[in-house]
C-alpha cells in the first residue's frame, strides 16, 4: 500500500490496543512505525538501478523481521518520548504499528517477501490496489474519531477486514471470468493472474500467458461481469532477444534480474527492442504499456542499464479508464 495508509493502519491497531493514558501517543508511534517498511525504498544505486526493483517489499516486510522492525521504531522514537512513556510501551506500540506492513502490502499485487529468509518467492495476493482512498477513508476517519473522542478505533480495523474480504470476493470472480476467457478463445492457459486496478476493486487487470505469450483484457465485477478485450505480445527471453549480448555479460544478467523482479511477466517496449518493461503495470488494463522497465546500450554490454518510467495519464487515457470503470461502451 501506500505509506499513508501504512501508516494509518499501523495506528489504527495502536490505538485499538493502548489504554486511555496512552491513547494519542500509541496512535502517534504506531503511525510513524507504520511507515518504516517503507524505507526499503531508500536502497538503490545509480550504478546498479535494479536494486531498488529486487529490494523493495524484501527483508523490512518480512514476518520474521517484524520484532526487529519495530526494535528501530523504537529507537528512532525513544530520544522525543523518553520522559513521557516507558520504553517497553513504546516498544509495543511500535510492534502494532511495524506489524501489519508485510501483510497489508502482501494484500496487493506488487509481490513481498513476506517468508523471507525461509522462502524467496514474493506473495501478491492482489486483492486491493496500491493506492484505494476507500481502504484509506475507512481507516482515516474513525482513527480521527478515535483521537478526537479518546475511544479506541476497533471500527476502522472492522471495515477494512471487511473491504479486504470483498477483495477477495471480486478476486476470485475476475479470475473465474479471465479464465473462461482464455478457454473461449481455445487457449489453456499456463497463468493467470488478476490485479485491481488503482483506487477500486471493480475494474481489474486480467493477464494470463499462453506459451510464449501473455494476454492481457479488462474486466469489470460490478453488478454484472463486462470483458474489455485487450491486447497481447510475446514474452521476453533473454537466450532469444538479447542475441546482442554474450551470454555472462552485464546486460544478459541484469536482464535476467529483471524478468525476476517482473515474476516472469517481462516484454519489449513496442518497437524498442533494448527496452525491457513489467507487463503487469499499465495505465490501461486492456494494454501492455509498461509503466516502468529498463533500458539497455547494445554497444555498451558491460555497461548498467537506464531506469525509465513512462506513466502519462493524458485525457484520453483518463477517460477510457473512466468508461470501463463505469462500464459503459468504449468509443471504436
Amino acid at each position: 500500500m501506500d505509506i499513508v495508509t501504512q501508516g494509518l493502519v499501523g495506528a489504527t491497531l495502536a490505538q485499538a490496543l493502548a489504554p486511555e493514558r496512552h491513547h494519542r501517543r500509541a496512535t502517534l508511534i504506531g503511525l510513524g512505525a507504520g511507515g518504516l517498511p517503507d524505507a526499503d525504498a531508500l536502497i538503490a544505486g545509480a550504478a546498479d538501478p535494479l536494486l531498488q526493483l529486487e529490494f523493495h517489499r524484501h527483508f523490512s516486510h518480512a514476518l520474521a523481521f517484524i520484532p526487529f522492525g519495530a526494535a528501530v521504531a523504537t529507537l528512532l522514537l525513544w530520544p522525543f518520548l523518553r520522559n513521557a512513556i516507558p520504553l517497553q510501551r513504546i516498544y509495543r506500540y511500535a510492534l502494532c504499528g511495524y506489524a501489519p506492513g508485510g501483510l497489508l502490502d502482501a494484500c496487493t499485487s506488487y509481490g513481498t517477501h513476506l517468508f523471507w529468509p525461509f522462502s524467496a518467492n514474493p506473495v501478491a495476493w492482489s486483492l486491493i490496489a496500491i493506492v484505494d482512498p476507500v481502504f484509506t477513508l475507512a481507516l482515516a476517519l474513525p482513527l480521527g474519531i478515535g483521537l478526537y473522542r479518546r475511544r479506541r478505533a476497533r471500527l476502522g480495523l472492522a471495515l477494512a477486514l471487511a473491504y479486504l474480504a470483498l477483495g477477495l470476493v471480486q478476486h476470485q470472480r475476475a479470475e473465474t471470468a479471465a479464465t473462461d476467457l482464455a478457454l473461449q478463445r481455445g487457449h489453456d492457459p499456463e497463468y493467470v493472474l488478476v490485479k485491481p486496478t488503482v483506487g477500486n476493486i471493480v475494474l481489474w487487470r486480467a493477464i494470463y500467458t499462453v506459451e510464449d505469450s501473455i494476454w492481457v483484457d479488462a474486466v469489470r465485477v460490478g453488478t454484472n461481469e463486462r470483458i474489455y478485450p485487450g491486447t497481447h505480445r510475446t514474452l521476453f527471453v533473454p537466450d532469444r532477444d538479447m542475441r546482442w549480448a554474450a551470454a555472462g555479460s552485464r546486460a544478459r544478467r541484469d536482464a535476467d534480474r529483471f524478468v525476476a523482479a517482473a515474476s516472469g511477466f517481462a516484454v519489449s517496449y513496442s518497437g524498442q527492442a533494448q527496452r525491457l518493461g513489467d507487463a503487469r503495470y499499465a495505465m490501461l488494463p486492456t494494454e501492455i504499456a509498461p509503466l516502468w522497465g529498463i533500458e539497455f546500450d547494445s554497444t555498451a554490454t558491460a555497461a548498467a542499464p537506464r531506469f525509465i518510467t513512462t506513466r502519462e495519464m493524458t485525457p484520453a487515457t483518463r477517460s477510457q479508464f473512466l468508461t470501463m470503470l463505469l462500464g459503459r461502451d468504449l468509443d471504436h
